[in-house]
């Protein structure tokens, strides 16, 4: 359970509990605490089991595969993979390698549909770049959307991230995107139901890769 999901859940307990004190209406305390409910399953953090498979690139959140496509960063042939997470997905994000970060950006911007196209380009968002174990260069992003008004995100430049490990949250839906160099064999196809540090996106070939993402703020187009 994320700390937030308490938060959130005292606050209602405490709202039901001021209406049924305040009001001969008793049964409006059900209100709060039904939402004190859905917060607690809400904000669930599920134990994940991370795949050993060398070179693989897991899903950096749950829900579903609405994009696969070939992007170019910087002359770099690219793939970038979108999740979208609607808001009964776990929203907990985990890292998609084991590596070292190297950049954050964190950048303000709209609201706008996750599922939209643009969205990734004009959307508040996350974007981190990690230089993995195998010596690639992986972008992935935090999008918000209509409905996910805060994302978090723990990690710092220099911080060492393991495969599957939690690097922050999307609150009420929202999308993640994976960039990586296009020499990965995708395993994933559009549609697909992902699990977030468990389901493997691709996989880097095991040589040392030299296709680099050098800035993780420039857009894929």
């Amino acid at each position: 359970m994320v700390r937030d999901g308490y938060l959130y859940a005292l606050a209602c307990v405490a709202a039901a509990l001021l209406v049924g004190w305040l009001t001969a209406l008793h049964w409006l305390a059900l209100i709060p605490l039904l939402l004190a409910a859905f917060f607690l399953w809400f904000f669930r953090d599920p134990e994940r089991i991370i795949p050993t498979e060398p070179g693989a690139i897991v899903s950096v959140a749950d829900g579903k595969v609405t994009d696969i496509a070939p992007v170019m960063l910087e002359g770099v042939p690219s793939t970038r993979i979108s999740v979208f997470l609607n808001v009964f997905n776990v929203h907990v994000n985990r890292a998609p390698a084991s590596g070292v970060v190297t950049r954050v950006e964190i950048r303000e911007g709209q609201f706008k549909n996750a599922m939209a196209a643009d969205s990734a380009e004009l959307n508040e968002q996350s974007i981190c770049t990690m230089r993995t174990d195998e010596g690639a260069t992986i972008v992935f992003k935090q999008i918000a959307g209509l409905l996910a008004r805060r994302i978090v995100f723990w990690p710092k430049v220099g911080d060492r991230l393991e495969r599957g490990q939690r690097f922050g949250l999307i609150k009420f839906g929202s999308r993640c995107d994976v960039v990586f160099p296009a020499s990965a064999n995708v395993s994933v196809r559009m549609g697909q139901h992902v699990t977030g540090g468990s389901t493997v996106l691709a996989v880097l070939p095991l040589e040392r890769t030299d296709a680099v993402l050098p800035r993780a703020s420039e857009s894929a187009q």
